[in-house]
């Protein structure tokens, strides 16, 4: 609000669950309310940290300047990756993917639809083995990626929130990856893949270490290793 006044902007004040007075109204909100309500009229997420671009990001919306400079996706990894994409740091659209295999295909279809002038991938570092497999599918596309400290990105949110974490992972600066990454599943992930491979067939069938190893490496998929 003191952002807004300063720069001579006029605004209300609404409680978080109250109807917008106009269909396309330009609002402010957190992180979980933008994602609860990115369907209601033109939601610009912002925090603490982030007021002065949320604000600037509202004018160009209200003087009508669509073209986008900065299309960022935020990537939280792991095998049921979040993901968030952003035109200067205003959130269109989340999800949440229920494999890693051919993310960087999706995110190219997501941005095929949006005109702007540069792309950056972020991703968190966590989950190494999603993050790696990703990366390397992000540069066999030929897509500028960023790897990002999560260590900011999770506080104060519930366990598992993957969506909300891609959101502010996408708003943070990382380190650009320009090399391929070395896939090593350590024993425990190659264990857990053999428990996913009991969960997902009923308890019929435990894939050999062999065969969680191929998984674990983007070889194979897990129905593929279960079937054969």
């Amino acid at each position: 609000m003191t952002e807004l006044k300063q720069r001579g902007l006029r605004f209300i004040l609404l409680e978080h669950d109250a109807v917008l007075p106009e269909q396309d109204m330009i609002w402010f909100g957190s992180e979980i309310e933008v994602v609860k309500y990115q369907n209601e009229g033109q939601p610009i997420m912002t925090s603490a940290n982030s007021v002065k671009d949320a604000v600037d990001s509202a004018v160009r919306l209200q003087r009508g300047i669509t073209q986008v400079q900065r299309l960022s996706f935020g990537i939280d990894p792991g095998p049921r990756p979040g993901v968030a994409w952003l035109a200067d740091g205003v959130v269109l659209g989340v999800a949440q993917f229920e494999r890693i295999e051919n993310l960087a295909a999706q995110i190219i279809g997501i941005s095929s639809a949006l005109e702007f002038h540069q792309m950056v991938i972020r991703i968190g570092d966590g989950a190494p083995l999603s993050r790696d497999r990703i990366i390397n599918d992000c540069l066999t596309h030929q897509l500028a990626i960023e790897r990002v400290n999560e260590a900011r990105t999770s506080r104060g949110l519930l366990r598992h929130n993957h969506v909300i974490s891609a959101i502010r992972i996408a708003l943070l600066s990382g380190e650009p990856v320009w090399e391929f990454q070395e896939i090593q599943p350590t024993e425990g992930e190659i264990r857990d893949i053999q428990r996913q491979s009991r969960k997902k067939s009923n308890g019929r069938v435990t894939i050999s270490s062999e065969r969680a190893y191929a998984v674990a490496c983007g070889d194979i998929s897990l129905e593929e290793a279960i079937q054969s």
